[in-house]
């Protein structure tokens, strides 16, 4: 059983699904006993009819703008959970913003099993560098790392000669972070002349990692595979060694519909993403992630038998996912509404040297007063949390088209 984690990754297909479902009429009764707000979107649903897929695709999606305007009104979580203390242990926020629980249960994110993947085991040291602020990205990764066996530096981001300077003392054998900040890392050891090369394996997420960049990585000794998970649900799917898709986690029920829809599209047509968790303290059922992606026919070479997915093939909507932190229109449209002097805005999303960056291209009708580009700036980082550039374009020379949000980075096909 080394090359899997568990049984369940080798279930025949036909199992599995009467398992899941099995799982689901079970979840949706307990999510409409202790959850108010799903006994308010599944009133009169019989749980117990829950058992094929057809019976899922009839109940209504829940979207995340749906999630924020619960929580705004019931706090903390929108009536979507009965978690409390002790079982609630910790409360992330996330930007929007968007509240979402963790809880004692081990492995409450479900990453072992993506880690495993990537090659970490028991008794290794993973260094991490997602973020321990606020969201929870940093925990996801340390509970899978943990359930695993493994030891983890929790890190978090930037300070990146610091980073070098714990890695070339503690050795460890795996990484776990953004692809690009790995980069900067490895850059930084090369410019101070230290040793990195205790490194073997990395998982990454959070934004795009392009096949250059894998490249320059394998070529330094560090096979890199990613996953695809979000803040509300934990890990949706992961690359095996075959890297051919994303094989779904087993955890969860994965539909793929028609954006704006509930309706299912084809093997192979690009939809938006439409994840259920079986998981027992936040029953999130049909939420819609606002991801396009498709699925891949056929089993994956590794031995895995879930299906697959294509991977994270951009929005549904104008929302963007930049160096691991989501960006939304409404948070765009509250920059500009603070620098009344900008008439129109758009934010172009680009990657330059595998790294993401973005500029907000604002239109000003005379020249620029003093002192702008610098307020707007500091606006930018403070509203979405992120470093940006700012250019300014003459009254009318941005495309009318709606877009807020122009996202230019290249999609791995």
């Amino acid at each position: 059983m080394s090359d899997f984690y568990d049984s369940l990754e080798t279930r025949p297909p036909e199992q599995r699904e009467a398992e899941l479902f099995t799982q689901l009429a079970a979840q949706i009764a307990h999510a409409q006993q202790q959850a108010p707000a799903f006994a308010e979107l599944l009133a009169g649903v019989d749980a117990a009819t829950m058992i094929r897929r057809s019976a899922l695709e009839a109940l209504p999606l829940l979207r995340k703008s749906e999630l924020i305007e619960r929580q705004q009104q019931q706090p903390i979580f929108g009536g979507l959970t009965g978690l409390a203390p002790p079982a609630l242990t910790q409360i992330f926020a996330s930007p929007g913003p968007i509240f979402e629980p963790g809880a004692r249960r081990p492995d409450f994110w479900r990453f072992a099993r993506a880690l495993h993947a990537a090659g970490f085991r028991a008794g290794e040291i993973v260094h991490n560098c997602f973020s321990y602020h606020f969201t929870p990205a940093g925990m996801m990764l340390e509970a899978g790392a943990q359930a695993l066996g493994c030891a983890v530096v929790p890190a978090g981001g930037g300070q990146t000669e610091l980073q070098v300077q714990v890695m070339a003392h503690v050795r460890p054998q795996g990484y776990v972070g953004t692809p690009s900040f790995l980069k900067m890392i490895l850059d930084k050891a090369d410019e101070l002349g230290i040793d990195l090369s205790s490194l073997s394996k990395a998982l990454v997420t959070g934004e795009y990692l392009s096949p250059s960049l894998r490249d320059t990585l394998a070529g330094r000794g560090i096979a890199v595979l990613q996953c695809y998970a979000t803040a509300d649900l934990g890990l949706i799917a992961y690359e095996s060694s075959a890297r051919e898709g994303m094989i779904v986690d087993e955890g969860i029920i994965l539909e793929i519909v028609r954006p704006g829809t509930g309706d299912p599209v084809a093997d192979g047509e690009v939809g938006e993403v439409i994840v259920t968790s079986l998981s027992p303290e936040y029953p999130l059922i049909r939420f819609a992630t606002g991801d396009l992606s498709a699925i891949l026919t056929g089993p994956s070479p590794c031995g895995r038998t879930n299906c697959r997915i294509k991977g994270w093939m951009g929005r549904a909507d104008q929302t963007a996912k930049v160096r691991g932190m989501f960006v939304r229109p409404s948070q765009v449209a509250e920059v500009l509404r603070r620098h009344p002097q900008v008439l129109k805005g758009r934010l172009v999303v680009e990657r330059i040297n595998d790294v993401d960056a973005m500029t907000l291209h604002c239109e000003i009708a005379n020249d620029v007063p003093q002192g702008l580009e610098a307020a707007v700036v500091g606006t930018l980082r403070q509203v979405c949390n992120l470093r940006g550039e700012v250019a300014f374009v003459p009254a009318g020379s941005l495309v009318n088209d709606g877009k807020v949000i122009e996202d230019l980075r290249p999609i791995d096909a």
